[in-house]
């Protein structure tokens, strides 16, 4: 074990010893393994649920006359409501824990999909969308400091990464569940029954009140919290001892979000219009995008322990900035643009791998929730507004160009916050009151 010394005091650092992928998981006990699938079933469903209305926003733009930009505000809406609801739903697990925040945020997002599977206008599914990001927020910040106080500090950016390829399957199943279903079903009715799967998360909870127990160090620093009476405020996560860290960790993750969702949201539209692939031959495109992405989030994984959190956001933000210039603004031929899918999806999510264990790592557990919720939400929110900012300038130049110009600016963003960060891997997390 080795230490530094910084501004808030002495940060202990345990030392990596075994570097491989899967360390983490042969050295995990039952109440671990049990955390661990139950986050990564969550964040595969949470992903799941997100994914289903880029898939179908083409046939909404269709059927309800909406323009590209008005349909874009519609997912920027459901982000910038996750933003409020990440910030709420980790001050909350601060206050009564993360299980229990997890299971109520899960419950929250898994009934506003089944509503939007019901909704007879646009306008209700714009209102339906925005509660469902309340919970779809809130789910990940209960989800991912539960995740990254249960593990062992040198194992951390491995498992919390790991978890994050969860969100890959999830994309995946939501394109399979597109595949057979617009296949079965007329389109006018196979949307609603897309939304439909997207409250199966809802029978996660059950696992979760049976088998997941709270972080030791969760539980710890909640008894001292009340038997001194002392709780954690709203708005403590911006007091002068850790403003600074707050403001650059929420524009690193603004650069991170706002780069993915630029790409991942208009994609699909973009397969199918500027390329002129029909829904079902478009599937083996989002397929190898998708396949990329999931690798990537496993190497990254790797990588976030192997050298580092900020040295693997360096790297991917580059990488990324690089292939998305070549995926839309080169005269490529769809076979060659199905290749360069693999490439797009690594880049695009391999970096979000270290995202969850920095965040768990930049803060005071009795803060964690509220500091780690609000970072990662805030730039959830401002990166939604790239979806509708793309949709609009969408219809002065064309969707790839688009695309190209938000995605580059925000992997610069990210790439300077970041920069200006510290390296956080392998810190020991301690109780606090």
């Amino acid at each position: 074990m080795s230490s530094t010394t910084e501004p808030s005091g002495t940060i202990e650092i345990a030392p990596i010893a075994d570097s491989s992928l899967l360390a983490f998981y042969r050295d995990m006990n039952s109440p671990e393994r049990r955390t661990f699938w139950a986050c990564a079933a969550g964040w595969a469903l949470d992903g799941m649920d997100f994914m289903i209305y880029p898939l179908v926003i083409g046939t909404l733009i269709a059927m309800w006359k909406v323009d590209a930009g008005t349909a874009g505000f519609a997912g920027t809406l459901t982000l910038l409501a996750s933003a409020v609801g990440g910030w709420l739903g980790g001050y909350l697990a601060d206050r009564i824990g993360r299980v229990k925040t997890l299971q109520l945020t899960i419950l929250w997002f898994s009934v506003f999909s089944l509503i939007c599977a019901c909704v007879q206008n646009f306008d209700q599914l714009l209102i339906a969308r925005t509660l469902l990001g309340l919970g779809f927020g809130g789910e990940w910040a209960a989800g991912a400091v539960l995740m990254g106080e249960s593990i062992r500090p040198q194992y951390r950016g491995r498992a919390v990464g790991s978890v994050q390829s969860g969100w890959a399957v999830g994309w995946g199943l939501a394109v399979l569940a597109q595949a057979v279903l617009f296949s079965w079903l007329p389109p006018e009715t196979a949307w609603r029954w897309m939304f439909a799967v997207g409250a199966l998360p809802a029978l996660l909870v059950f696992f979760l009140r049976r088998y997941v127990e709270e972080p030791e160090v969760a539980a710890a620093t909640l008894a001292r919290q009340n038997a001194s009476g002392v709780r954690p405020k709203l708005h403590e996560i911006f007091s002068r001892p850790i403003l600074k860290t707050t403001i650059l960790a929420s524009l690193a993750v603004t650069g991170c979000q706002g780069g993915y969702y630029a790409i991942t949201f208009w994609v699909p539209r973009f397969l199918t219009t500027e390329r002129k692939l029909s829904i079902v031959s478009s599937t083996g495109y989002l397929a190898a995008l998708i396949i990329g992405s999931f690798i990537g989030y496993l190497a990254g994984a790797w990588l976030a322990d192997r050298i580092g959190r900020r040295k693997l956001f360096l790297y991917t933000s580059l990488g990324a900035i690089a292939i998305v210039l070549v995926y839309t603004q080169l005269p490529l031929t769809n076979e060659v643009l199905w290749v360069l899918g693999f490439p797009l999806g690594f880049f695009a999510s391999a970096y979000f791998s270290g995202v969850g264990a920095f965040l768990t790592e930049l803060y005071p557990t009795r803060l964690r929730g509220s500091g780690q919720g609000f970072c990662y939400n805030f730039g959830r929110g401002i990166g939604a507004l790239f979806p509708y900012l793309v949709g609009m300038l969408s219809s002065s130049t064309s969707l790839a160009n688009a695309i190209a110009i938000f995605a580059t600016a925000a992997y610069c963003l990210f790439f300077l916050a970041a920069f200006a960060l510290p390296e956080t891997r392998g810190r020991i997390l301690h109780a606090d009151g």
